[in-house]
């Protein structure tokens, strides 16, 4: 995914495109105002700060939304309500403030993303995410339901499932899930993830499969078909 972000905090600039790339964003970073509007693109995202050198953020951002849908976050230190509603109503899609976490950046990153993808039939008849034919995951409630049962899940397992089916059969890093799931300044040991994958695949063995690769992370896969002695799908 290309990341367009405008930034003129070069430490904050550093920090964002160093936390995107380790989860695989492609980053695109300019310092201006002009820089961002004279940039040719393609971009999937933009980050915009409103407090640019050269011209307001929300100038910015009223002319990148008059020139297409490309979602667009605003990331900025002003934290006044005015600020927010003003650029929503100029078309931004959301809008994170200053201090924030790379995991929140990329939470709500994903978030506009999967508001801007065209939605199937199946999944315009409801809030949930669909994984394969047995799986959904409601994150709007935080609940996980199996052939339309709910599973009972601590709070960190549906964090933990929540972050792997983000992307199914991507290899995630421990440090990555470890900065996703827990906090980025965990300091804990890391066993704990390995006792919360565990327990994801005892309550949700034949749905999806959790594999350790060894030195490096886990990857989660969807078990596709019905559940044994059930030939339907529910």
């Amino acid at each position: 995914m290309r990341v367009l972000l405008v930034e003129d905090d070069e430490p904050v600039a550093e920090s964002l495109r160093r936390g995107l790339k380790r989860y695989g964003f492609e980053v695109e970073w300019v310092s201006t105002g002009a820089a961002a509007l004279a940039h040719p693109g393609p971009y999937d995202v933009v980050l915009l700060d409103l407090g640019l050198p050269d011209t307001d953020g929300l100038d910015v951002c009223k002319a990148l939304r008059g020139r297409g849908d490309v979602p667009i976050i605003v990331i900025s230190a002003r934290s006044d309500e005015t600020d927010r509603v003003v650029g929503l109503e100029l078309g931004a899609d959301d809008y994170v403030s200053k201090p924030f976490g790379v995991r929140e950046v990329i939470a709500r990153i994903r978030a506009v993303m999967r508001r801007a993808r065209p939605r199937t039939p199946e999944e315009a008849g409801g809030g949930t995410d669909r994984y394969g034919a047995r799986l959904t995951v409601d994150r709007k409630a935080a609940r996980v339901h199996v052939d339309g049962e709910e599973i009972a899940l601590a709070p960190k397992e549906y964090d933990l499932l929540s972050f792997l089916t983000e992307e199914p059969g991507a290899l995630m890093s421990r440090e990555q899930i470890m900065e996703a799931v827990w906090d980025a300044n965990w300091f804990g040991p890391t066993k704990t993830l390995d006792v919360h994958v565990a327990a994801l695949r005892r309550k949700l063995a034949g749905v999806v499969t959790v594999e350790a690769v060894r030195g490096v992370g886990f990857r989660l896969e969807i078990v596709n078909g019905a559940p044994e002695g059930n030939g339907t799908t529910p």
